[in-house]
């Protein structure tokens, strides 16, 4: 742990929403036996099967495979489940509407729910052509903070503890993200393109493989020309499989794997995000998002609501979503607030998605014993893979949470943010995380990708068309265990690639 996390303590980091129970000393002990590496590659590990601990379902060979409930949920918390996917479901219209309860969409929005970007509960997909749209793909947007700007809460916060708060700022024209729709009498923001250079990459055994790297721009800016030095970071919505339980990681824990001095030597350097929270007004470990830009699951959904689809919520209350005081017209707008709900999304329905999203479930891994999955895993924690893309955690125990309570689960990341190199870098800082920075991409259920969305492209930006390609595109902190890949048999690389599609 850095030196400046130290001042604050792990405990201002936590979440305030959790009920924790403490752990006694023998848990503790537990704990560290069971989330130790492997001692042997010969078997299976007890309980890998179950990457979700006993909120784990069986794996389904139908493309409903993300959306099934926590396996261990009760019953009666079971129709909680079934209305938050309704909400997650459903439809926002433009206001004024006849439909109350669903009116307040935009002005400016990338889609009209929540389903519609996180397909199947699944990931999201890069346009396949010119003619494609992009919903659920978008382009967070930044300028540089000017010198004389005041400081937000957490930039303040990160200089008080010797950090330097990456200083900018949403575009003062287009805002946090570039929406490509609008509702009737307002203009779209814009349109992203994006156009691929591939290359050769030569591989042992006489292989070879193509990557193809992604330009990005926005094409008929509808609000004149963005910023001279405007940052794009693209991003596709990932996968929701699995959030609860890493939103119920001890902060403690993910803190403890954090070594961004690598004082240990072994080139690894993951650094812990610290956002602000809106909803509880203070510093917190970032968990969710490519960067780790959001500390909990509920503000996470509130963001969602109010950047993708332009709605209010008790979070973000503003009811034009992400329109700026340079689109006088879309803040004007009619909206949906002010009636019993207060805001277009009021505490109860926000409750209700947020509980939807803790328990979507990660699927069962049937395949653990085949034997070339096995050398596979070796060969993942040999060749270094396994030091940010941590296998196993324990969950906290919570009085109020029985789906993730105590749970030995696998996901397959540290949570920590990681340099990957310039190769995969946005050049767009976000919080502590520089434009080369990005949280490790937890891997559970990576592997049914193309049973649910039809597709296999993977990385922030989806330009990685397999899970070759992705290991590929690693660099920085990751170039050594990517150049043992790229060196390694064709045999082994096969093997590490059918380990990786058995998650």
């Amino acid at each position: 742990m850095t030196a400046p996390l130290a001042g604050p303590g792990t405990a201002d980091l936590t979440a305030p929403h959790l009920d924790v129970l403490p752990r006694s000393a023998e848990e503790r002990a537990r704990i560290i036996a069971v989330t130790a590496p492997p001692a042997d590659f010969a078997a299976p590990e007890p309980f890998e099967a179950k990457p979700g601990g006993a909120a784990s379902v069986r794996a389904r060979t139908t493309p409903d495979a993300f959306s099934q409930p926590s396996g261990n949920i009760p019953f009666e918390r079971e129709l909680d489940f079934k209305i938050g996917n309704g909400l997650f479901k459903k439809l926002w219209v433009s206001s004024p509407a006849s439909t109350l309860a669903s009116d307040g969409l935009g002005p400016l929005y990338n889609a009209r729910s929540c389903q519609r970007c996180h397909l199947k509960d699944g990931r999201g997909h890069p346009p396949e052509g010119p003619d494609d749209d992009t919903v659920s793909m978008f382009l967070r947007l930044s300028v540089p903070a000017a010198p004389e700007e005041a400081m937000s809460e957490i930039e303040a916060f990160l200089l008080s503890i010797g950090e330097d708060g990456a200083r900018t700022r949403p575009d003062p024209i287009y805002g946090g993200q570039l929406q490509d729709f609008a509702v009737q009498g307002h203009a779209a923001e814009g349109q992203m393109r994006v156009e691929y250079e591939e290359f050769e990459v030569t591989l042992s055994d006489g292989e070879t493989a193509r990557l193809r790297r992604p330009s990005y721009a926005i094409e008929d800016p509808g609000y004149g020309a963005p910023h001279p030095d405007l940052m794009l970071s693209p991003r596709v919505a990932p996968p929701m499989i699995g959030l609860g339980l890493l939103e119920a990681i001890p902060a403690e824990d993910i803190l403890a794997l954090a070594d961004p001095e690598d004082r240990d030597g072994d080139g690894i350097s993951g650094r812990a995000q610290i956002v602000w929270s809106f909803e509880f007004d203070r510093p917190m470990l970032g968990r969710f998002g490519w960067k780790a830009g959001a500390p909990t699951l509920r503000e996470q959904s509130a963001s969602a609501f109010a950047g993708d689809i332009g709605i209010s919520s008790p979070i973000f209350d503003a009811p034009f979503g992400d329109c700026t005081e340079g689109q006088p017209a879309c803040r004007s707008a009619p909206h949906g607030d002010g009636d019993a709900r207060e805001t277009e999304v009021d505490a109860e329905a926000l409750d209700l998605v947020t509980f939807y999203s803790r328990n979507l479930a990660v699927p069962e891994r049937p395949d653990v014993g085949d034997a070339q999955v096995l050398r596979g895993k070796q060969i993942f924690h040999e060749t270094g893979c396994a030091a940010c893309h941590t296998p196993k955690h324990v969950t906290h125990r919570l009085t109020d949470q029985p789906e993730q309570s105590f749970q030995l689960i696998w996901p397959m990341t540290d949570l920590l943010l990681h340099d990957m190199g310039e190769g995969l870098a946005d050049h767009r800082p976000e919080g502590l995380a520089s434009g080369r920075e990005w949280r490790t991409a937890p891997l559970w259920g990576i592997g049914r990708t193309e049973l649910v969305n039809g597709h296999t492209q993977f990385l922030h930006d989806g330009r990685a068309r397999s899970l070759l390609e992705a290991i590929l595109w690693h660099g920085g902190e990751a170039d050594p265990a990517k150049t043992r890949v790229a060196e390694m048999p064709k045999a082994d690389r096969d093997a590490l690639i059918r380990y990786l599609e058995s998650l």
